[in-house]
């Protein structure tokens, strides 16, 4: 308990503080694809979805297959599905950039199925891949609250 106590003292914050913070103060602007939509979904699960937002943030991403396991005869039986996404945090009253960065990630999925079943795990790793990118930059923006704080 002493050690809690201390912590308070030299000016540590938990980076969810008291749950405000960033919350409800960010547009989110993705991609117009099924990809963006789900990090969009993601970030407002994350931070919230203002009714008038100070910032806008502004994410757009790139996905690409590559494979991970080829038999012996060939055949690619796993891939890896790699994401790269790039923001860009603006005022929203005056356009000004405040922030920018870039995460990326991957995710695999077995391709050893019929080609339904294959299609639906690439789409399956699609939405997971899209809520890693998003939970990342969430992630980022918790660590700037304190430097964009009113």
């Amino acid at each position: 308990m002493l050690g809690l106590l201390a912590l308070g003292g030299c000016g540590f914050v938990p980076v969810y503080g008291d749950g405000t913070g960033l919350r409800d103060t960010i547009a989110f602007e993705t991609d117009d694809s099924v990809a963006g939509y789900r990090m969009r979904v993601q970030l407002e699960q994350r931070l919230g979805k203002p009714s008038v937002p100070r910032y806008v943030l502004r994410v757009t991403q790139t996905q690409g297959r590559r494979s991970a396991a080829i038999s012996d005869d060939g055949d690619t039986t796993r891939y890896n599905l790699t994401g790269t996404a790039r923001w860009t945090l603006k005022d929203s009253a005056t356009g000004d950039q405040l922030e920018s960065g870039e995460v990326d990630s991957f995710t695999s999925y077995s391709a050893t199925g019929s080609t339904t079943a294959t299609q639906a795990a690439e789409t399956d790793a699609a939405a997971r891949l899209s809520v890693i990118l998003a939970d990342m930059i969430a992630d980022r923006l918790l660590i700037l609250t304190p430097k964009l704080a009113p």
